[in-house]
């Protein structure tokens, strides 16, 4: 070889057995190596171990002939072993080619490379931790290698690693978790089983503290925690376990805030496993940090409102989540609807959703309000090191955009959209200044909730409504007059309310408002009403499924009398007759036969206070849309002369099979328990004339049905006037004096129902016209 003078102090035999096929005479030249290095250590002769490192380096481990770097390898190790504890000051030198072999072809040639590693690594012990980055991302690529034999020379130098980094407390830590960020989102099974396996190290080291760093790889611990592989899964689960204890030893030192989007995307994954380990990681992230977690609230309900509504099959997933849920709602204070989005927020990063629904936050100022200075004090005590002065303003936008949208989405499961319906109803009854900003887009969502299939839903709707209608935060100057704002373009079948109609219904409220049994309602309770009646309008199905039910719960909710009020006050200018006829019936079977409505039938009965005559008077000009209606409105409030007149203009009215039906139940209504005090007035038979006048007068209406038969038989039963008299004649009539007294215009009421009427009569043949038309169309 003409390199050999080149490669002294290498003897030429040293050369050539360090080249030799056979591993026992690269052996025995490896012992002549470690001789002649130790000579040079005695010697204090570092430019010559250096040259030897070198050397062997160059011209074997890194040449292109197999054995060669075979020989090199052993070379390397054996100058390491000769070295003894000053192999450290040559370890750069030493480590570098041979980590270079790893990426070797041959597999026996990595495996050598292993080996002589572990030889290096054995003798310098903690000295090797400077160089631990570049050690751990060799070790990371044999972990994943086909050949068993490297992978198993691999293992051993991965404990010995271990060892090290365990005993020692130099461990650099900070330079070490770039590159466990980088391979932790390796795809390969032993890659991963390696990432893993060196964390649970880490964690298990006293003096490493690596929930510092824990924002750093979380991310990734979740994708690992889906791998295919079981071990690896519960290897993963280990790992986030430890993690999650001793974040509850130490919530004062967690960065919360930096793992909380990481979390929300994990809640949202497929894989089962994930999602509930994210999930039960949420519920503990809301319960330590509090209102920190407050800026994230629109992301955490994006992935838990949907699992709400999981079946059996995630039974554990919608528990937690449901957990979750009730502990985020807790946070919102009635103080975040002090805070003004204006004044300063808060230094935790916002969330960077794709709606940007959250506010940039901003530095804290002296400015801070009293209520703002005691959140900041709550979180103060909750979180002395990781956030004090730490300022948490509810931003509205984002989570109000969350609770719209899954309230929207029709294949979203009952019990999210009931959560949703909580959500709001919270937010209205905590922060309602703020969310009434809100309610212009939401109120036609919650109007077409009412359409739900699920009663339930329907309820929590209707609670939400109330709320929003009877809410003092909701008053505003314009009144009653925006009451049209929201719906300024006509559908195709709505309720037209002239521009009187803000002017009659403010005044007609005004009445109302006067009395203490009827709470004042804010500016969006007749808009409220106006749009109920415009949904049962375009929605026929929803009135005669719904609209009873809709009706009786809003009563409970909601004062009765102002609700019959302003439907009255509507649909008094409703252009649609038909609508109008139809609406009137279902309330007027509301008022008689409701229970929610025992009260406000009493109020009625008796006519007692300008209010009550007040309603009276504002209903029956509604009721006019339905003659039947109108009778049984006269005969609840005892004003039996009028009824009776009423029934004589029956005469000029176009009877129908439909007005004939009506007087059918009108009939049976009588005999039901509601009207027990008319009946037993049948025997005051001198006192209440027209009460027998109004019922026979119904009765020659009816042909010879059924309800003809009964109304005869209880006429039959009335008394003979003279055998009912008494020995006080004196007395006075009590039910015409009540109706002297109650100053109200039956003559002018008379003619509204006429006037009425006529209007349906007219529009009943408008109607027919038309149908014949449309026949002869057909015909031809």
């Amino acid at each position: 070889m003409n390199a050999e003078r080149d490669l002294s102090p290498l003897t030429p035999g040293v050369v050539r057995a360090l080249t030799d096929k056979l591993y026992e005479k690269r052996k025995v030249a490896a012992l002549e190596i470690e001789k002649l290095v130790r000579e040079f250590v005695a010697q204090n002769n570092t430019s010559q171990i250096k040259h030897v490192i070198q050397i062997l380096s160059q011209e074997f481990a890194l040449s292109q002939h197999p054995h060669s770097r075979k020989g090199g390898l052993i070379g390397l190790a054996a100058c390491s072993i000769a070295l003894g504890k000053d192999s450290g000051l040559y370890l750069k030198e030493l480590i570098e080619p041979v980590l270079t072999c790893f990426n070797d072809a041959d597999s026996r040639l990595r495996y050598y490379a292993c080996e002589a590693l572990y030889n290096i690594v054995k003798v310098a012990r903690g000295s090797v931790l400077p160089h631990f980055n570049v050690l751990f991302d060799g070790l990371s690529k044999l972990a994943a290698d086909p050949d068993p034999n490297v992978k198993s020379g691999s293992e051993l130098l991965d404990r010995l690693l271990k060892d090290i980094v365990t005993e020692s407390n130099q461990f650099d830590l900070v330079g070490f978790i770039p590159l466990l960020r980088e391979r932790i989102y390796s795809n390969n099974q032993y890659a991963r089983q390696f990432i893993i396996s060196w964390i649970l190290v880490l964690e298990s080291v006293p003096d490493i503290n690596l929930l510092d760093y824990l924002p750093e790889i979380l991310d990734g611990l979740f994708q690992i925690l889906g791998d295919n592989s079981k071990e690896i899964r519960k290897m993963c689960e280990v790992a986030l376990g430890e993690f999650l204890k001793e974040i509850k030893k130490n919530p004062s030192s967690v960065k919360f805030a930096e793992m909380a989007n990481i979390l929300v995307i994990h809640c949202q994954a497929a894989d089962d496993l994930i999602q509930l380990t994210a999930m039960c990681w949420m519920r503990e992230f809301i319960q330590l940090a509090g209102r920190v977690m407050l800026p994230y609230s629109s992301g955490i309900l994006t992935a838990v409102l949907p699992c709400l509504s999981y079946d059996d099959r995630k039974k554990n997933i919608k528990e937690v989540a449901n957990v979750c849920n009730q502990s985020l709602m807790k946070l919102v204070i009635p103080e975040d609807d002090e805070m003004d989005e204006a004044k300063p927020s808060m230094t935790i990063p916002a969330e960077p959703t794709s709606e940007e629904s959250l506010s940039k936050p901003e530095a804290v100022t002296t400015g801070e309000s009293q209520n703002e200075l005691d959140v900041t004090l709550l979180n103060q005590i909750l979180f002395p090191c990781s956030c004090e002065r730490i300022q948490v303003t509810l931003n509205l936008d984002g989570i109000v955009q969350v609770l719209d949208y899954h309230l929207s989405d029709t294949s979203i499961g009952m019990m999210t959209r009931i959560a949703v319906l909580k959500w709001l109803y919270h937010l209205y009854i905590k922060t309602p200044r703020k969310m009434f900003r809100h309610t212009d887009s939401l109120f036609p969502i919650l109007l077409r909730t009412l359409s739900d299939e699920s009663d339930e839903v329907i309820l929590k709707d209707l609670e939400l409504l109330a709320e929003i209608a009877s809410s003092p935060a909701g008053q505003t100057e314009e009144g009653h007059g925006l009451s049209d704002g929201s719906d300024a373009r006509p559908g195709p079948v709505e309720l037209h309310v002239p521009a009187r109609a803000g002017q009659l219904s403010s005044s007609s409220t005004k009445g109302l408002e006067c009395s203490p049994s009827t709470p004042t309602m804010n500016s969006y309770f007749y808009k409220f009403m106006i749009n109920l009646l415009k949904r049962f309008s375009s929605e026929r199905k929803l009135l005669e499924t719904r609209g009873a039910f809709i009706i009786r719960q809003l009563c409970l909710l909601l004062n009765a009398e102002n609700i019959f009020h302003s439907m009255a006050d509507i649909l008094l200018r409703e252009e649609d007759l038909k609508f109008a006829s139809t609406m009137v019936h279902t309330l007027n079977t509301i008022l008689l036969t409701s229970s929610e409505l025992f009260q406000l039938r009493n109020q009625l009965k008796d006519l007692k206070t300008p209010e009550s005559r007040n309603l009276f008077c504002c209903l029956y000009r509604s009721w006019c849309h339905n003659p039947v209606t109108t009778v049984s409105l006269c005969f609840l409030t005892q004003n039996y002369k009028h009824a009776y007149d009423l029934i004589q203009k029956f005469g000029d009215l176009e009877v129908t099979v439909d007005f004939l039906t009506e007087v059918d139940k009108l009939v049976q209504l009588i005999e039901c328990p509601i009207f027990t005090y008319l009946r037993l007035q049948l025997l005051d038979v001198k006192n209440n004339p027209y009460l027998i006048k109004a019922l026979y007068g119904l009765l020659m209406l009816l042909p010879q049905s059924s309800a003809f038969q009964l109304l005869s038989h209880r006429l039959q039963c009335v008394p003979n006037p003279e055998l009912m008299q008494t020995t006080d004649n004196t007395k006075p009539s009590t039910s015409f004096k009540r109706t002297a007294a109650s100053n109200i215009d039956y003559t002018e009421l008379l003619q509204h129902f006429e006037k009425v009427q006529n209007k349906h009569l007219e529009a009943r043949h408008q109607r027919a016209g038309r149908a014949e038309q449309l026949d002869r169309r057909v015909v031809l």
